[in-house]
């Protein structure tokens, strides 16, 4: 028998939001988290955080596929200013990472400003009373600071496949893993082979009847040196600090070792595509199959991923790895270019996510009613320091356009970009500033450097097409240089290359004009 809920449950379920706050933080992943506890920190406790899912997480919450887990050491994949002395391996699975932002935001203090459950449906900058009007699905809230830290790993993109709607078949995104349906024994096909397919492949592979893994493009995939702890190494981490920031150091710097191979000179990844190389001729036995996973393009020109169970995987005899393009999906099956059908049960779409047209661009409407999405369709995602955007004032960006990393942490990015949106609040209530957006001509300059160095990256001259490219087949997801250089030029608000209104600059507001 179905049940009904009452208008007066569903009103008691949903979150209530304060009509103002100072500081708007959408998203409650690593940046919504991260930016959270340093204004509480930095005195800046007028703030809320919102986000659509049912804890912080973001990502981590998110996907959680069988062998989900995370491709940059664990010692560096974690807050500075909160070190995990739990993590289990060297590389964190996804569990792991989610109980420990979990932990990190119960013992912050913070969570009592955080409403789940809550999705922003529009927010307009209001030029008459310098705020921001954000809708909520639980409420309209006026806000002084937009900060999104919706991240650009959190909508699902899905393949524009002839026929994907018709297919009668269990079908569902990595991202968005049914842990409802039983793969034993069942036909599947796999789409994709990023870093979501190269960890579900070996994790599902032993226990499915077939497996299909379709390939567009083959992937470097190099070794995954990971491990289990030590006992004593453990009890170090727990008892001596500096071990574990000793380890996070050796880590960060091998680490950016990799950036003048990606940036500068592409010979210089020469070790890194001769471990590529060898991990192939470890883990495949079939000359055929060797040659088709094989990429032909420079190493790091896309992704560069890290298993080392994903090529035998493909070895098994149960496992079939389809290079021939898709061109439709039937009710009961994949066609391919050659005229085959696989007949399957279920569809697993491994196709990444919305990296160069982020969502929550489509939702967010600077000075002139115009949205993000509409100034970057002209020419593509671009802001000043990856943070700030010309026609959107008071309105801050983590992890925004071109502050993608090809080799490291996205951690220290984003803490590097707080501090910076912590020195701009902290400069506009010295200087009584009520408005700030770069001008025109300092997010010009930026966005001109950031191609002109990009223009020598193997990202632009390795011989493949990639996520990072948008349809101007511009970078506008990657940082073309090292953290540290990203850390330095965030390091202070730079004031000087902003438009600012003071409360004195400020027409008067309704509320002002009506007394």
């Amino acid at each position: 028998m179905a049940t009904t809920t009452s208008a007066g449950e569903r009103a008691a379920q949903t979150p209530s939001l304060p009509d103002r706050v100072r500081i708007f933080v959408l998203g409650a992943g690593f940046a919504g988290l991260g930016a959270a506890i340093k204004l509480d920190e930095a005195g800046e406790r007028d703030f809320l955080v919102v986000d659509k899912g049912d804890s912080v997480g973001g990502t981590w919450r998110d996907n959680t596929y069988p062998g989900a887990a995370c491709d940059v050491p664990s010692q560096l994949y974690s807050f500075s200013f909160a070190p995990n002395t739990e993590w289990s391996r060297s590389f964190s699975p996804q569990p792991e990472i989610h109980a420990y932002l979990q932990r990190v935001a119960e013992e912050s203090g913070v969570l009592d400003r955080f409403r789940f459950g809550v999705t922003v449906e529009d927010a307009s900058w209001d030029e008459q009373d310098r705020v921001w009007q954000v809708t909520t699905s639980a409420g309209t809230v006026t806000a002084d600071v937009l900060i999104s830290g919706s991240g650009g790993l959190s909508e699902p993109k899905l393949p524009e496949i002839k026929g994907i709607e018709e297919f009668t078949g269990e079908i569902f995104h990595s991202a968005r893993w049914n842990h409802d349906y039983d793969l034993t024994g069942k036909r599947v096909a796999v789409i994709g082979t990023g870093a979501s397919a190269i960890q579900i492949v070996p994790e599902i592979a032993p226990k499915v009847a077939h497996l299909d893994v379709y390939q567009r493009t083959a992937p470097w995939v190099i070794p995954r040196n990971d491990r289990t702890y030590t006992r004593l190494e453990r009890l170090a981490f727990r008892h001596l600090p500096f071990v574990q920031k000793a380890y996070r150091r050796a880590i960060y710097w091998g680490r950016e070792a990799y950036v003048p191979g990606f940036t500068l000179q592409p010979k210089l990844a020469a070790p890194a595509r001769a471990m590529g190389l060898a991990n192939i001729a470890k883990g495949i036995s079939d000359p055929a199959l060797r040659e088709a996973v094989t990429p032909h393009y420079q190493i790091g020109c896309k992704r560069i991923l890290i298993s080392n169970t994903y090529y035998p995987a493909l070895d098994r005899d149960n496992v079939d790895l389809v290079t021939d393009g898709i061109v439709e999906v039937t009710p009961t099956g994949v066609v391919t270019a050659d005229g085959t059908e696989r007949e399957i049960d279920c569809l697993i779409v491994a196709t990444g996510f919305y990296t160069t047209d982020q969502p929550i661009a489509h939702h967010v409407k600077g000075r002139d009613g115009r949205t993000l999405a509409d100034v970057w369709a002209e020419h593509g995602m671009a802001s000043y320091k990856g943070t700030t955007t010309a026609g959107f004032p008071n309105l801050f960006q983590i992890v925004g356009a071109n502050t993608g990393l090809g080799h490291s942490s996205m951690v220290f990015i984003i803490e590097s970009q707080i501090a910076y949106i912590l020195s701009a609040l902290e400069q506009m209530k010295q200087r009584d500033i009520v408005a700030v957006e770069p001008t025109p001509q300092a997010q010009a300059a930026w966005n001109a450097d950031l191609q002109r160095r990009m223009r020598r990256t193997v990202w632009s001259t390795g011989g493949c097409a990639s996520w990072y490219l948008d349809e101007h087949g511009r970078n506008t997801t990657l940082w073309p240089r090292s953290t540290f250089a990203f850390r330095a030029l965030l390091r202070r608000f730079d004031l000087e290359k902003y438009v600012v209104t003071t409360a004195s600059d400020a027409p008067a507001t309704k509320e002002q004009i009506a007394s």
